[in-house]
């Protein structure tokens, strides 16, 4: 996925225009993350952890910036979530995987349905298709009856955002962009927390 401004003269991404990370947030959330995965769960789940709250806190970040949910945190969420359902798979680990594989299909083409057809209703695109590859990595991550609770999370917390935001004199039509990616992002990672912590 490109990110950023050409430059008439050459072609080529201006430097400066490049979306670039906030570090500081970055390495202050993973932090935080890290201190309380390895705190309460075991060692592999809270590296599992770590590593998706690390990548979520960069798309969150940066969705919410740049309305940009970069393939390195998408498919690499994705490919994160298959390598961990191997790593902590009880049973086989081909099995683990293929299950994680099939919720991500799912739970993107679903994604990928409401795109289309919101899209084809209104005329305009209602979600990115970054999202729809974020959803890949939710379905992949989360056991299936925590993938509801995640979407539920991010919704409810957008429907906030845009309620407080409009309370407080921000315009919001029909063609208002919302980076939902970064209220999905921080919800993919506290349900996965949840689940690994039995709740």
């Amino acid at each position: 996925m490109s990110g950023g401004l050409l430059d008439k003269t050459s072609g080529r991404a201006s430097p400066a225009s490049v979306p670039r990370l906030d570090m500081a947030l970055v390495v202050a959330g993973t932090a935080a993350i890290a201190c309380l995965s390895w705190t309460s769960l075991d060692r592999p789940q809270a590296l599992s952890s770590t590593g998706l709250g690390a990548l979520m806190i960069a798309g969150a970040d940066m969705d919410a910036r740049f309305l940009l949910l970069p393939d390195a945190v998408t498919l690499g969420g994705l490919l994160a979530a298959l390598a961990a359902a191997a790593f902590l798979a009880q049973g086989d680990p081909l099995v683990a995987v293929a299950e994680a594989a099939l919720r991500a299909i799912c739970v993107a083409g679903i994604f990928e349905l409401l795109r289309r057809t919101y899209e084809r209703r209104r005329g305009i695109e209602g979600l990115g298709f970054g999202d729809v590859k974020l959803a890949a990595a939710i379905g992949a991550w989360l056991p299936l009856e925590f993938i509801p609770i995640c979407v539920g999370l991010a919704c409810g917390a957008a429907l906030a955002f845009a309620g407080v935001a409009h309370l407080r004199g921000a315009p919001f039509e029909s063609r208002t962009k919302l980076p939902f990616g970064a209220f999905l992002c921080p919800a993919l990672w506290l349900a996965y927390f949840s689940s690994a912590l039995g709740l």
